[in-house]
């Protein structure tokens, strides 16, 4: 018996969205159709994460977001070089969100973008590990 989880999303062109993330991270493709737009599918891993993405085909209820329809989901991605990565995803058609932002404190660098096809990535950059308890310390000056 196989266990497996994947996780499942609508693209408007999911051929043009796999090359546009392949432009970003190091995708490794597991499979990848090449039906009329609309039929197409692509599955894919990002450092190990199982991803599934699915051409908008409104006749079987796949619809992607777009300027009326937000993705209620974003994607974090914990990558080995945040600046290089978040230039890639710009170059690439994605628009910042949030520009890297180092927290120093809590150890790491964040950054946040949408990509063409309407989804949100946030990437980390870990620099050095904060224990739990540190961070939570450090939350609570925050909120308190």
């Amino acid at each position: 018996m196989t266990q497996d989880i994947e996780i499942n999303f609508v693209v408007s062109d999911s051929l043009n969205a796999l090359e546009t993330y392949r432009k970003i991270f190091e995708v490794d493709i597991l499979e990848v159709t090449n039906f009329p737009q609309g039929s197409n599918e692509a599955i894919f891993t990002i450092y190990g994460m199982k991803f599934h993405m699915l051409d908008e085909n409104a006749e079987y209820g796949l619809i992607a977001p777009s300027g009326e329809i937000q993705a209620t989901i974003w994607f974090n991605v914990t990558v080995p070089n945040i600046m290089q990565t978040h230039h890639n995803a710009l170059r690439n058609g994605c628009v910042e969100l949030q520009a890297v932002t180092p927290m120093l404190d809590y150890g790491v660098s964040n950054s946040l973008f949408k990509d063409p096809f309407g989804y949100l990535w946030m990437l980390h950059e870990q620099h050095e590990h904060v224990a739990d308890a540190m961070r939570d310390d450090i939350l609570a000056e925050v909120f308190e």
